[in-house]
């Protein structure tokens, strides 16, 4: 495991204990081709199967995660008209409501950005299953 509190490769795509700042990521995003920017914020829910969530826990091991999301975001940039796509995923211990991850996508136009983010979910949300403990009370 990397013993950093975070991880960054571009500036775009970053494994942290940290939360983040939309605001920011989206101003990386804007330029003059990008018409339409496109977010899914991922946070804790409160419940899950009918149980109260005590917290969530997720812990990858960060070089292998790292290439993981490389390759999801590459797939992604070959796949889709999009222009940037920022992918920053947290690591270790929330409580109910913190947000986990955030994937800010920028495209000339809507549809191939919405696109292109349902693509980057599916593939973090296959990756992270591995990585994931949901802890009820």
């Amino acid at each position: 495991m990397i013993n950093s509190p975070q991880v960054v490769v571009n500036n775009m795509l970053k494994i942290t204990y940290d939360d983040f700042s939309i605001d920011e990521i989206v101003k990386k995003i804007k330029t003059e081709e990008i018409g339409a920017i496109v977010s899914f914020i991922g946070i804790v829910r409160g419940k899950s199967n009918g149980k109260d969530v005590e917290r969530f826990e997720i812990r990858p091991r960060e070089e292998v995660a790292l290439i993981q999301m490389r390759k999801i975001r590459t797939e992604t940039l070959q796949k889709f008209k999009v222009n940037k796509i920022a992918i920053i995923q947290r690591i270790g211990s929330f409580k109910v409501s913190e947000n986990i991850l955030l994937i800010v996508v920028g495209a000339p136009h809507r549809d191939e950005a919405f696109k292109a983010c349902r693509h980057i979910l599916e593939g973090m949300k296959k990756m992270v299953k591995t990585w994931e403990k949901e802890i009820c009370t």
